[in-house]
């Protein structure tokens, strides 16, 4: 069959899809991978064939400009996601829509959306799998007459919040039934003649990485598939092949947090906190970061870039903020964690590992060095850390594997 894997030019929603692209082609599919103009060199490294469609989004220079990131762990329309559904009013929910949809999901994927679609009329897939708010890559789907599949990043907070809201929205007068997202949708699927329908929300299935006990449930058809950690091309350094002579704990903060002037400060602050730990601690910085960040303490050893599946296998411990790639390459490696989340899905999904058992989470408000190393030393001390992400690593490790879900797929089809 043919399969066009579409995703918005973001490198860390693409890589998660590419240990599925590369077990499709294994079983003889044909895949093609769609996005902006961007992604067109991190798609390329990887060897997958690439058609770029539409113009790049602004969404990162819109957020810069405007201040859009919001205060640390404020999440619109996703922040309350775990709270018990009756205090969580209508308000909040189509509040967050009137946000995210216009100032996010529409500055993603108008670009790209009609170019997308005289794509897939012309190659004519079988099957599209569209990363998660690819809204584009549904439409396009659907006026091809393509089946397609949701590909998540971490735990669906967006069906769990799509289907509070679908139940308020029913609560409320008729002449008070708001719904961006549908009317964003409806618009942009009538200029290809398609008709909405919750579909080109959630496809007709959706894939999904993490483990039982990270999930929120959602009525859906979810195809589960275990997490394989993929960083691009990867060397390993002479200094990685050597078994560390005391534990060795990894800190990197991804790369947006530390795009922002305040992720100078808050990487300083956990270094001096772990500068009298008798430990090896590196961390993972492009050079001009590295200048920015100046003397670092003795124990610590500054790297470039480094795939981060291969210092996580080698580590006692991992110092992050929370993102899913992040996250999920530790469970694989069965690391325990200490979460500095920043915002949108961070801080549940450090609350998540943190009940599990498997991490501890710190507010980055009140980090201080001191409550970071209190935080490590309690994480290299007590075996109980170490125990969760065990847990949690066996069940990663038990789902189906990217070539049993290409057979799953086929399926679907």
């Amino acid at each position: 069959m043919r399969v066009l894997a579409a995703v918005t030019a973001e490198k860390p929603h693409f890589l998660g899809m590419v240990p599925l692209c590369s077990a499709l082609r294994a079983e003889g599919h044909e895949v093609l991978v769609a996005s902006q103009p961007a992604l067109e060199p991190v798609v390329r490294a990887t060897g997958l064939p690439y058609a770029s469609v539409g113009r790049d989004h602004a969404l990162w220079r819109t957020m810069k400009a405007f201040d859009l990131h919001g205060a640390v762990g404020d999440a619109p329309l996703f922040g309350r996601v775990r709270e018990p559904y009756e205090r969580v009013p209508w308000e909040y929910f189509v509040d967050g829509y009137r946000r995210v949809v216009p100032w996010w999901w529409r500055l993603v994927n108008d670009p790209m959306t009609d170019d997308l679609v005289d794509l897939c009329r012309t190659w004519r897939p079988d099957l599209v799998v569209w990363g998660a708010v690819t809204y584009s890559g549904a439409v396009a789907a659907e006026a091809c007459g393509a089946r397609h599949a949701r590909y998540l990043w971490g735990a669906d907070l967006f069906a769990r919040t799509r289907e509070r809201f679908l139940s308020r929205w029913a609560e409320r007068p008729e002449d008070e039934r708001e719904d961006p997202l549908a009317a964003w949708l409806t618009r942009t699927a009538a200029r290809h003649g398609v008709d909405y329908s919750e579909t080109l929300v959630n496809g007709h299935a959706t894939i999904e990485q993490i483990p039982p006990a990270l999930r929120l449930p959602a009525r859906l058809r979810y195809l589960p598939v275990r997490y394989v950690p993929y960083n691009g091309r990867a060397v390993v350094p002479d200094w990685l092949r050597t078994p560390p002579d005391r534990p060795r704990v990894c800190v990197t903060l991804g790369t947006t947090l530390m795009a922002q002037d305040r992720g100078d400060t808050l990487f300083r602050d956990i270094l001096e906190g772990l500068a009298d730990l008798d430990a090896e601690v590196v961390a993972t910085l492009p050079l001009a970061e590295r200048e920015r960040l100046g003397t670092v303490p003795p124990n610590t050893r500054l790297v470039d870039y480094t795939a981060l599946h291969l210092i996580a296998a080698t580590c006692h411990a991992m110092v992050d903020h929370g993102g899913w790639g992040t996250v999920l390459t530790a469970m694989d490696a069965a690391v325990p964690q200490v979460i500095v989340p920043h915002w949108f899905d961070n801080p549940m999904l450090a609350g998540m590992l943190a009940e599990e058992g498997a991490a501890v989470s710190l507010d980055p408000r009140s980090l201080t060095p001191e409550s970071t190393r209190a935080s490590l030393e309690t994480l290299l001390s007590d075996t109980s850390y170490r125990d969760g992400a065990v847990r949690l690593s066996e069940a990663m490790h038990a789902m189906p594997s990217p070539g049993r879900l290409a057979g799953e797929l086929a399926g679907l089809v």
